[in-house]
């Protein structure tokens, strides 16, 4: 507790994310994305399935003479694959034993290239990395992919102030689109959120790091460093969200000294967490997957929530039918 800033930092640096498709030798000098177990399956499969159901129900929508431009999005989107080499499994392992775990060799599709194969296919995609070696490894996809090249962008910089600049700045009333939030931490800000709802014409797939994060954060004592409630209020956006993860229950329980009843602090469950943010989607998007998916490691902890919102109100109930097969019954 020394270091809550440093411990925040090395916490989201060594959560790695990743997807399991279809497994392949790497070319020469090719590099890929490092990521975690085989938990990360059901989120690339639920997504390649949805944007596949998504571009097939917009075809042609609203009119065959002037259908919605289709997008779209992916922030953290790394370098179009997945490396599986077991690289940094020893510092995982001791950090966060829960993601340590053994996996197959070679490069594996990511979800930029899972939607770049998509079919119909999109209008434009729009890759987002931080990073300018990965954003220079996903300019390969033009040339992988080059009867797509002439609409496959791809932005440097942070994914919360280009999602908000891309929310903000378009004219979404012609346009509709997919956006993939994968964070490795608790990078996403409530800000970014409230502005993807705002276009009323996105449907967003959000990855919420629910055991890997804020569970992480949210101390049994309920005595929670001043940084680490700073990154919960970007992340939430309120800061209400102390008084509904934690209770206070009186005990009859004394102390060593034989002083008491003293108050016991109850922490919340990463049941209760995950069903406070999901309501707190509801607040800004027309409609929100009732029962997202629960991502777990081999031993079964929670790790993140694979959540669903809708942006538009025309468009919600098939979307939302949709969705919900997938996170309940499609994908096992």
């Amino acid at each position: 507790m020394a270091d809550p800033e440093g411990s925040t930092r090395i916490l989201n640096a060594c959560i790695v994310k990743g997807d399991r498709a279809m497994t392949r030798q790497p070319k020469a000098g090719e590099k890929g994305h490092r990521f975690g177990g085989d938990w990360t399956t059901a989120k690339l499969d639920v997504l390649a399935r949805y944007l596949k159901s998504y571009t097939t129900a917009l075809k042609d929508k609203p009119t065959k003479e002037h259908p919605f431009r289709k997008g779209y999005i992916d922030a953290f989107a790394g370098t179009g694959y997945r490396d599986a080499r077991q690289g940094d499994a020893e510092a995982s392992a001791m950090l966060l034993p829960d993601l340590a775990g053994t996996e197959p060799q070679g490069l594996l599709d990511g979800s930029a290239r899972l939607a770049l194969k998509t079919e119909p296919r999109f209008d434009r995609y729009i890759f987002i990395d931080r990073s300018p070696e990965r954003c220079a490894q996903l300019e390969a996809l033009k040339v992988e992919f080059p009867h797509l090249a002439p609409d496959i962008q791809i932005r440097q910089g942070d994914a919360n102030e280009e999602i908000q600049d891309l929310c903000n700045n378009k004219v979404w009333r012609s346009n509709r689109a997919v956006l993939f939030l994968d964070p490795y931490g608790m990078q996403v800000e409530w800000k970014t959120i409230e502005a993807i709802a705002a276009t009323k014409a996105i449907d967003l797939w959000l990855l919420f790091p629910l055991g890997i994060g804020v569970n992480r954060l949210l101390t049994k004592s309920g005595e929670i460093p001043a940084a680490w409630r700073r990154r919960l209020n970007l992340l939430l956006g309120t800061e209400d969200w102390y008084d509904e993860f934690y209770r206070v229950e009186a005990t009859q329980q004394t102390n060593l000294f034989g002083e008491g009843p003293e108050d016991r602090v109850v922490k919340a469950t990463t049941g209760t967490i995950g069903r406070y943010f999901n309501e707190r989607l509801k607040s800004v998007f027309t409609a929100v997957a009732d029962e997202p998916k629960v991502l777990r490691n081999s031993a079964n902890c929670p790790l993140y929530l694979l959540c669903f919102a809708v942006g538009n109100e025309k468009g919600a109930p098939i979307a939302l039918k949709i969705a919900n097969h997938l996170l309940t019954k499609g994908v096992q």
